[in-house]
């Protein structure tokens, strides 16, 4: 009964899924009536990211203790976001170059589709477009998050700089930061409706086939990601906390894997992966910066999205993979395409991809064979992205406060 009462909205949440994905099985193409009940949920989560993100940044900055803390805590995220990256690029490789993905075959090419190479992506302007923007308006849209996530740290820091001088616009930003918490809160408890309906619809919609061309691509992924999530990911959760950490982290991380896997969104999943990141232990300074900034700046699931892509435009055009600098060049590529990925479903994977076909000097054709891949291992992609951030909170914790963080949160 403790279990029950202590896990209540996870239990209620996992019951409202399986019931909308028995509708959308038992009533297929029907159920997608119950669409908008799940966009009403998905919006007004996307309706709140925007001042979320602003406050939660700009407020976990300016409440840290010192301008080293600060220093110490964007540092330390850094290296772990580049860290983790690193284990994911090497580990989907690994995977991808012992598995022949699809058989070569050149003549794989849409019909009716421009065959030209794409013209070269100039990458310091796409830099410059997504680390800004050209109106301080733009800045209220989620489609700009890593833009207000630079806007949020300056003005975070600049607050942090000016001290006193600046109290009485801290305690607004506080009250309005906690007003968006409680906003969230109230949103949440929709969560079991709105997931239900959605997976309802999704899966009415889609249905459970895949095309065959795909399959084993799918599987891969698939195998990779619940390995990945179950493996290593709570290795790094041991590494970070100990054997209470990983207990924390094991009760915790279950409501931000069903809301990243039924929305394919990591902004989305931005409120409740905060908020288990806070229950594991993690300090609010530290969830509240490291949570948005991964959204953006640290995707594992994305990334070894990116190889699987590379490497099945790779064996689908015969290319020779045993020049070391190709090697290189693959890596090269899916880390950087994976940085331009947006934080929000449909619309950054695209960017991504057109990089990728440019950088490996590959037909724009190919473009619609990347799509696909992109939309079948979109769920798992997302749950990894959104999990391996509150992992990444965990990590900074322990390099920040100590090998003992979690027994002083506890405490």
């Amino acid at each position: 009964m403790k279990f029950i009462k202590n896990n209540k909205s996870t239990i209620l949440l996992l019951i409202s899924i399986v019931i909308g994905t028995i509708i959308g099985i038992i009533f297929k193409e029907d159920a997608v009536i119950l669409k908008p009940f799940g966009d009403l949920f998905i919006n007004a989560l996307f309706m709140v990211i925007v001042p979320l993100i602003f406050l939660t940044i700009t407020t976990s900055i300016f409440k840290l203790s010192s301008k080293a803390r600060f220093g110490k805590v964007m540092i330390s995220t850094i290296i772990t976001f580049f860290g983790m990256s690193i284990v994911a690029l090497l580990v989907s490789f690994a995977v991808t170059l012992n598995f022949n993905l699809v058989d070569a075959n050149k003549n794989i090419i849409p019909e009716n589709v421009n065959t030209q190479v794409v013209e070269d992506v100039n990458i310091l302007s796409r830099t410059v477009d997504v680390f800004t923007v050209s109106d301080f308006s733009e800045l209220f849209s989620k489609d700009n998050i890593i833009a207000l996530i630079v806007f949020s740290i300056l003005f975070g820091f600049a607050i942090l700089k000016l001290g006193n001088k600046v109290e009485p616009l801290k305690k607004v930003l506080l009250c309005t930061n906690d007003v968006i918490l409680k906003i969230v809160e109230m949103i949440l408890l929709y969560a079991p409706i709105g997931l239900g309906c959605y997976f309802a619809s999704v899966v009415g919609s889609l249905g459970v086939s895949i095309a065959v061309g795909y399959f084993k691509t799918f599987v891969l992924y698939f195998t990779v990601a619940v390995l990945y999530y179950l493996i290593v990911y709570s290795l790094f959760a041991y590494l970070a906390g100990g054997k209470r950490g990983f207990v924390s982290y094991l009760k915790n991380i279950l409501p931000p894997t069903l809301t990243a896997f039924a929305t394919c969104s990591s902004a989305a999943s931005i409120p409740v992966n905060q908020k288990c990141s806070r229950n594991i232990g993690v300090s609010s300074d530290i969830s509240d910066t490291v949570i948005p900034l991964g959204t953006s700046f640290h995707k594992d699931g994305s990334i070894i999205g990116s190889v699987f892509k590379i490497m099945f435009v790779v064996y689908l055009m015969g290319i020779n993979i045993s020049d070391p600098w190709q090697v290189l060049k693959i890596l090269s590529v899916a880390f950087i395409a994976n940085l331009l990925i947006s934080a929000v479903p449909i619309g950054g994977g695209t960017i991504s991809e057109t990089m990728i076909l440019s950088l490996m000097g590959l037909p724009m054709s190919l473009l619609p064979i990347l799509t696909i891949i992109a939309t079948i291992i979109d769920a798992p992609a997302t749950v990894l992205n959104v999990t391996g951030d509150t992992v990444s909170s965990m990590i900074v914790s322990r390099i920040v406060d100590g090998k003992n963080w979690i027994k002083r949160s506890i405490n």
